[in-house]
């Protein structure tokens, strides 16, 4: 299945717009075009909607959030569902902050998202609408996978990846 997506990307490679996490933007960038891609980034509300639609696609991540990316993220979800693009949340500290669960679940609230990407504990403050403490489950198992099924029945179509010391993606049907 992957094999055949990255198959696809290299093909067409799409330019993917990225409101990202500053410390790693770098790294972003690079594995973007590592996937065979073309990465930009922009974060201002003044321009998101313009480089969204040149775009063939758009990753959110909430890692350095602040109150003037919140707009612009918001901005490009729209406009990358208007277009029926697909949508990246990396909700980074969902559960930490006040600030950052809220953002997140705006987000999920407002965006349609393809892929959410996140360890246990950030998709589970998405799944009971509050956050809690981020720092105790990064191992995926299938105990605490199963925590997350309310979130997974409410989101059709959305594939989630697990970070812990490898990925593993959850989907309505499947666990691999």
């Amino acid at each position: 299945m992957f094999r055949n997506l990255f198959a696809n990307v290299r093909a067409k490679s799409p330019l993917v717009h990225n409101i990202t996490n500053y410390v790693t933007v770098n790294d972003c960038a690079n594995i973007v075009l590592a996937c065979g891609a073309s990465p930009i980034m922009a974060d201002d509300a003044a321009e998101v909607e313009d480089i969204t639609s040149l775009c063939a696609g758009l990753n959110l991540n909430i890692g350095t959030l602040n109150s003037r990316t919140i707009p612009s993220m918001l901005l490009a979800g729209h406009t990358a569902n208007r277009l029926g693009h697909p949508v990246v949340l990396d909700p980074v500290g969902a559960g930490a902050s006040h600030l950052r669960t809220e953002t997140a679940l705006r987000l999920l609230r407002e965006v349609k998202f393809t892929v959410i990407r996140g360890n246990i504990s950030e998709i589970r403050t998405l799944a009971a609408g509050s956050g809690g403490n981020t720092g105790g489950l990064q191992e995926v198992t299938t105990g605490n996978v199963e925590l997350t099924h309310d979130l997974v029945l409410l989101l059709t179509n959305v594939f989630f990846l697990l970070r812990s010391s490898s990925f593993t993606v959850l989907t309505r049907h499947r666990f691999f």
